[in-house]
């Protein structure tokens, strides 16, 4: 039998008060589990008539503040962002068993941290975040292969190419968090971490 928490639930979800500490053990061991991209997330956005739309990103970085994004500014994300701050994520771990729902609201990231993440990236990754007007309808594939050899003659110096203006990442701060384990016969164990307007978190056991 599986060994229970202090709320009757799997021992993988620990007896802890921060989520963002619960987080941090079950992505851990997703980056075991997983056989590509345990950070890969489901982000959720809706733009100013309430239109719903979903992608997957990558995380790039979380903590206490919350949970980091990189993207285009342009794109159609960053624009709905813009328009409706309020977003939600999802992750979903197969191997694990297990999925991380995430609501609360995004803001940008200083310029400090967005050019320490640029500067990690390849060169060809840096050459893309100039080339591709993401979201934008091409006239051909040519249009952006074209646009990618230009910007490689501009920044042929692969050790300084600037981050461009429309490119930066998004911090969703977190007022819900809701952990997910499968059950047999869908008799499934969900946690829910909710933050107060003191910024102080409150658990809640959901029924499947």
């Amino acid at each position: 039998m599986n060994q229970k928490n202090s709320l009757g639930l799997n021992s993988c979800f620990l007896d802890l008060k921060d989520p963002m500490q619960l987080f941090k053990v079950w992505m851990d061991e997703a980056k075991k589990t997983e056989p590509n991209d345990p950070n890969a997330v489901a982000l959720a956005t809706s733009d100013k008539k309430n239109l719903p739309s979903v992608r997957m990103v990558l995380l790039k970085d979380f903590n206490e503040n919350g949970f980091v994004f990189y993207t285009n500014l342009n794109s159609q994300k960053s624009i709905e962002l813009k328009e409706n701050p309020n977003a939600s994520m999802c992750f979903h771990w197969k191997s694990l068993l297990r999925q991380v729902r995430i609501s609360g609201l995004v803001s940008l990231v200083s310029d400090k941290v967005a050019d320490q993440y640029y500067n990690t990236r390849g060169y060809e990754s840096r050459i893309g975040a100039w080339a591709s007007k993401q979201s934008k309808v091409l006239s051909s594939r040519d249009e952006l292969i074209n646009s990618i050899e230009d910007y490689k003659k501009k920044f042929d110096d692969q050790n300084n190419v600037p981050r461009p203006s429309h490119w930066s990442g998004w911090n969703l701060s977190p007022l819900t968090i809701e952990f997910w384990l499968d059950g047999d016969s869908r008799i499934h164990e969900r946690l829910k971490y909710s933050k107060d307007s003191n910024g102080i978190w409150t658990q809640s056991l959901l029924s499947p």
